[in-house]
């Protein structure tokens, strides 16, 4: 019978139709198992927040495919899994709505003191004080986009509504995409110079890990706002710390934490950020693509790629389509 591995929860739909059809292990839960105690047996495995190693993958001689329930990669070892002819794959786009409407719920509970505001009345006050909780409007400020995939360009459509002009950065985006989403294409410089808020949505590569540093927040406009729903690497978290606590910055709301690259699923336990020192800065637990509806879809696309991996068939949405050295079965 077939085995397959999940890390994290899924869709309630999804998870029945799996059950019907295969043995399922889980990574979560009561029933939750250590991988490497079942590995052998694998097929296929169906990964959300869970490094999965190069010891998992040479541990697991029936795994035919690592089906990422999301977009980033990160935690995959692709250049094992490759060597030894197992498909990782993704589901681009499965959440781009629900991260882009997290955004504006993170950039929203900032710029109007949402959670400040809210606190007060849990402690009993009304309308002492209230003058401090005066926020900032959205329409008329510049957001500037830094990663013009399809959650960027989704954000990009989300602030027209506010009324706010839009700045886009991204090596890979034309001019012409830009306008079609009713943004300006500009260099990242010019953007960090330019923007009210800057909203991250770049990958998490060598190249861009603390992309946002200390001369990069020095180019930001005083009163400026960070948001990051992306990588936690993307910024280096001692120089936003910096920047938050001597006023350079209005304010930070992330939804990822660096420490995720050393564990995805108890960050807080390698975490350096001073989260209850810093008043200005806003973190959600890595909840922005969480929505029944980016769940379903991603468990969907997900486990419709298994199931083609294990009828001999190549996935919808490969990852390492390229590199993939041919196994024979």
């Amino acid at each position: 019978m077939t085995e397959i591995y999940i890390s994290d929860a899924i869709h309630g739909d999804v998870m029945a139709d799996i059950l019907k059809n295969a043995l399922v292990h889980v990574g979560y839960g009561p029933g939750k198992v250590n991988y490497l105690d079942i590995s052998e047996n694998i097929d296929a495995v169906i990964l959300r927040a869970e490094t999965f190693t190069r010891e998992m993958i040479e541990a697991s001689p029936r795994l035919k495919i690592i089906a990422r329930h999301g977009v980033g990669t990160d935690n995959v070892d692709i250049p094992a899994a490759s060597e030894k002819g197992v498909w990782v794959t993704s589901t681009p786009g499965s959440n781009s709505n629900a991260v882009a409407e997290h955004v504006f719920a993170l950039l929203l509970s900032l710029t109007r003191r949402v959670v400040p505001a809210a606190n007060r009345v849990l402690a009993g006050t009304w309308a002492e004080g209230r003058g401090d909780l005066i926020g900032h409007e959205l329409s008329g400020r510049t957001l500037g986009i830094v990663g013009f995939g399809a959650i960027g360009k989704r954000v990009a459509a989300m602030a027209k509504g506010f009324g706010m002009r839009v700045l886009a950065s991204d090596p890979a985006a034309t001019a012409a995409d830009a306008a079609t989403a009713g943004a300006d294409l500009v260099e990242l410089d010019t953007l960090y110079d330019g923007a009210d808020i800057i909203t991250l949505h770049a990958p998490l590569l060598p190249s861009t890990r603390h992309m946002i540093s200390t001369r990069e927040l020095a180019l930001m406009k005083p009163g400026a706002v960070i948001i990051n729903t992306s990588r936690g690497g993307l910024i280096d978290e001692d120089a936003l710390v910096a920047a938050l606590t001597n006023g350079t910055l209005a304010g930070a709301a992330l939804d990822v934490l660096e420490s995720e690259t050393i564990d995805m699923k108890d960050p807080l336990s390698k975490n350096r950020v001073p989260l209850h020192e810093v008043p200005t800065l806003l973190v959600t637990p890595h909840i922005a693509g969480q929505t029944q509806e980016a769940f379903q879809e991603a468990g969907v696309r997900s486990w419709s790629d298994v199931q083609a991996v294990l009828a001999g068939e190549p996935p919808a949405f490969p990852v390492n389509a390229n590199d993939l050295r041919k196994v024979p079965a």
